[in-house]
C-alpha cells in the first residue's frame, strides 16, 4: 500500500477560501464527509496526494487536440512527452500492445472501443444492464443503443454465475461483429479465455469492459483480459487508484482506429491534467506496494463475504472473486434505495443496485445493494474491521425504524476515525 503520510490533509483549501468561501464551505464539508463516514461505494476510492497534485497542476492551462507529435496547437512539447510517458505506463502495467490515454471517462472509452470496430446497426452481444451490465452495454436510452443493435446475455437464474452456454448459443445464431464482455455489478471473475473462443468461432471483435478492476488487474490478483481481447476498457479511478479517466487498450493492428475513434470522432482536447495524474496513478501501480494492496483489497472483500453470510445476509452468487460484495435485499422485505437509506443513516455509504431475474418492476428502485473494499483498504482497514463492517451493515438493514441509529452512527464513526 502506498504510505500513509502520501495521503495528505487537504482540508484548509485556503487559495478557495480567500476567493470563494461559500464553494471553500462546500469543500470542505465533503472532505469531513469522506473522511468520518464509512466509504464503501464500489467505483469510489482515495487518490494519493501525488495524483491530486498532478491533476491540480498547470497542465490544466494547457490545449492540447491531437496526438503527440501531430497537435493543432502550438507549446505541446513537454505535453507529448507526458502523454507518451502515460501510454508507455499504461502498455508495461496492462501488458498491451497500444494504449490511448485520452478518454474523459469509462463511458467515453468503451463508446470509442464501439466506434473504432463498428458501423452503425452492426449487433453486439453484451451483458444486459438488467443482468449486472453497465448502462453502455446497451441500456435503452444510450446513444450506443440508438447506433447499435444489442443482443442480451445474461447469467444463470440458480448461481447468478455468468451463463456460458447461452452466450455461445446467441453468439451462434445472432452473428455479433463484437461481443463485449465485462460487467458492472457482477463479483465473480470471468472466463476471457473462454469469451475468446466464442468470439474466434464466429469472427466477432471480443471488447472487454475492465473498468471496475483495473487496479485488480494491474495487482495482478484477477485475471487480465488483454492478452485475450481485441479491446479493453479501463479506468483510472476505482480500484486503480487514481484520477477520474478512462484508458483504451488495444492490439496493434487497431492502434489508428482506437486513436482516431477518440479524436476527433467522439471527444475534443484531451485533459491533460487528467493525463499527468494517470501517468502519476500507473507509476504507483507498477510497484509492489500496489500488488500487496489489491491483494489485501481482495482478501479484504471475500472476508467481508463471509462475515456477511455470518450474520444472515443473503449475497448474490453466494461470495466475490473482486472488490465487489453485492447483497439481495429480498428476503428482508425491503428495496436497494431502502436498504441504502438505511445504511446511510448511520454514515454507511454503498450503492443501491438491481439483482437478475429480479422482478422489472423493482428496477428503479433496485433488490440489491453493492458494495466495494477498494477505499477502505486504501485506509488500512484488514480482516478484523471486514468483521465491524458486516456487523454495522446486518445491524442497519435489520433497523426498519431507525431505534440503533445513534449507537450505530457512533460506532461507525469510531472506527472511521482510527483510520
Amino acid at each position: 500500500m502506498i504510505a500513509d503520510e502520501e495521503y495528505g490533509d487537504t482540508n484548509d483549501f485556503a487559495a478557495v477560501s480567500a476567493q470563494d468561501p461559500t464553494l471553500a464551505h462546500l469543500l470542505r464539508a465533503e472532505f469531513r464527509r469522506q473522511s468520518t463516514s464509512l466509504q464503501l461505494m464500489a467505483g469510489e476510492n482515495f487518490a494519493s496526494s501525488a495524483v491530486m497534485e498532478a491533476l491540480g497542476s498547470v497542465l490544466m492551462n494547457k490545449y492540447a487536440e491531437g496526438r503527440p507529435g501531430r497537435r493543432l496547437h502550438g507549446g505541446c512539447e513537454i505535453v507529448d512527452e507526458i502523454e507518451l510517458l502515460a501510454e508507455q505506463r499504461a502498455t508495461e502495467v496492462f501488458g498491451a500492445e497500444h494504449a490511448n490515454v485520452q478518454p474523459y471517462s469509462g463511458t467515453s472509452s468503451v463508446y470509442a472501443a464501439y466506434f473504432s470496430v463498428l458501423k452503425p446497426g452492426d449487433a453486439v452481444l453484451a451483458m444486459s444492464p438488467a443482468q449486472g451490465g453497465h448502462y453502455t452495454h446497451g441500456y435503452s436510452e444510450t446513444i450506443a443503443s440508438r447506433w447499435f443493435d444489442f443482443i442480451e446475455y445474461g447469467v444463470n437464474g440458480d448461481t447468478g454465475i455468468l451463463d456460458y452456454d447461452q452466450i455461445r448459443d446467441l453468439a451462434r445464431d445472432k452473428r455479433p461483429r463484437a461481443i463485449l464482455c465485462g460487467a458492472n455489478a457482477y463479483p465473480r471473475t470471468i472466463d476471457y479465455a473462454l469469451f475468446r473462443q466464442i468470439a474466434e468461432e464466429v469472427h466477432a471483435y471480443l471488447i472487454v469492459d475492465a473498468c471496475p478492476t483495473a487496479g485488480l488487474i494491474a495487482g495482478g490478483v484477477v485475471p487480465n483480459p488483454v492478452p485475450y481481447s481485441d479491446i479493453v476498457c479501463v479506468v483510472t479511478h476505482k480500484t486503480l487508484r487514481g484520477p477520474r479517466g478512462g484508458i483504451l487498450l488495444g492490439r496493434s493492428y487497431l492502434a489508428d482506429r482506437l486513436d482516431d475513434a477518440v479524436y476527433p470522432f467522439s471527444q475534443g482536447g484531451p485533459h491533460m491534467h487528467s493525463i499527468a495524474a494517470k501517468a502519476t496513478a500507473l507509476a504507483e501501480a507498477a510497484t509492489p506496494q500496489f500488488a500487496a494492496y489489491a491483494f489485501q483489497t481482495v482478501a479484504n472483500a471475500q472476508h467481508l463475504a463471509a462475515a456477511l453470510i455470518n450474520e444472515g445476509i443473503l449475497l448474490a452468487t453466494g461470495g466475490t472473486d473482486t472488490h465487489q460484495v453485492i447483497i439481495d435485499v429480498t428476503s428482508l422485505g425491503i428495496s436497494g434505495l431502502e436498504a441504502r437509506a438505511r445504511c446511510a443513516r448511520s454514515e454507511i455509504v454503498l450503492d443501491a443496485c438491481h439483482l437478475p431475474h429480479a422482478p422489472q418492476r423493482s428496477i428503479d428502485a433496485g433488490t440489491g445493494i453493492r458494495l466495494g473494499t477498494a477505499a477502505v483498504t486504501t485506509q488500512g482497514m484488514l480482516e478484523p474491521q471486514m468483521e465491524n463492517i458486516a456487523s454495522f451493515i446486518a445491524r442497519a438493514l435489520r433497523d426498519a425504524e431507525g431505534r440503533d441509529t445513534e449507537s450505530l452512527t457512533n460506532a461507525v464513526r469510531s472506527l472511521v476515525s482510527q483510520f
